[in-house]
């Protein structure tokens, strides 16, 4: 399978280097991005689209810049080729419109844990049958945990949680260091501390039969230090009040995104 990455930027690099270290042959990869200084070692880094069609394209750009590269891209682009996108908020009617050469175009959502292959990935396209959707899924497993939705409505949503969820994570971290070191612990190890804290407690989660929920329950004694901070959190529901405001104002954001897309 030949990739071809247009725009290797922060995401794209880290789609490429979880496909790297997941074992995909660096001499199978293309990247043509104008500023990127240089390619991991086997990968060819090129300023220009070859005159020659990819089994895979991989459009990395930022999405205002969508209409000035539809044409750049089109050397890339044949019958057989899919195309992903990581635009946010560029839906497929969209991308179908400026890359009609393609044999099929997938909308996917990831996030830079892409790069140690811990990326959720939201993924929804057209003009793939059952079994180009699972060479497509097989082809972005080494980068996470690959999740088709059922409709492209969804997909706002969906990168609010999945694409924006880490910012608003390492929010949180940061929110837990900077509490512990105004109580008083040194700034420098109440991060260290805050960081493994949430490390390890998304491991046990990822691993466990139970659900988060489940798991707060279960680190609080009745009457606890655990479950009086708790309190704070649930009081008035102002965390998830908080968390769902949050999501919606995301949410909206990549729909406004799609809407200037259209046109």
């Amino acid at each position: 399978m030949t990739l071809l990455i247009f725009g290797c930027g922060n995401m794209g690099g880290a789609m490429l280097a979880g496909w790297l270290a997941g074992g995909m042959d660096p001499a199978s990869v293309t990247v043509v991005d104008p500023y990127l200084a240089k390619a991991p070692g086997g990968v060819t880094l090129l300023r220009e689209v070859p005159a020659r069609a990819f089994d895979v394209v991989l459009l990395g750009v930022k999405p205002q810049l969508l209409d000035e590269v539809a044409s750049a891209l089109a050397p890339g682009l044949g019958a057989d080729t899919v195309l992903l996108s990581i635009l946010a908020g560029v839906e497929l009617s969209s991308l179908a419109a400026r890359f009609p050469q393609a044999g099929a175009v997938v909308r996917v959502m990831p996030n830079l844990a892409a790069a140690i292959g811990k990326s959720p990935m939201a993924l929804f396209g057209q003009g793939l049958d059952q079994a180009g959707r699972e060479r497509i899924t097989l082809l972005l497993q080494p980068l996470g945990t690959p999740e088709w939705l059922a409709a492209e409505s969804e997909f706002d949503l969906v990168t609010a949680l999945a694409g924006c969820g880490p910012g608003f994570v390492y929010r949180f971290i940061d929110a837990l260091a900077s509490g512990a070191a105004a109580l008083g612990l040194d700034p420098a190890q109440a991060q260290r501390l805050a960081v493994a804290t949430v490390e390890g407690a998304a491991q046990l989660a990822a691993a466990s039969e139970h659900s988060p929920a489940e798991l707060a329950r279960r680190v609080a004694s009745p009457g606890g230090s655990t479950q009086k901070g708790l309190d704070v959190l649930d009081a008035d529901q102002a965390l998830l009040r908080l968390i769902e405001a949050t999501l919606r104002a995301s949410r909206d954001r990549n729909a406004e995104m799609a809407a200037a897309a259209r046109g």
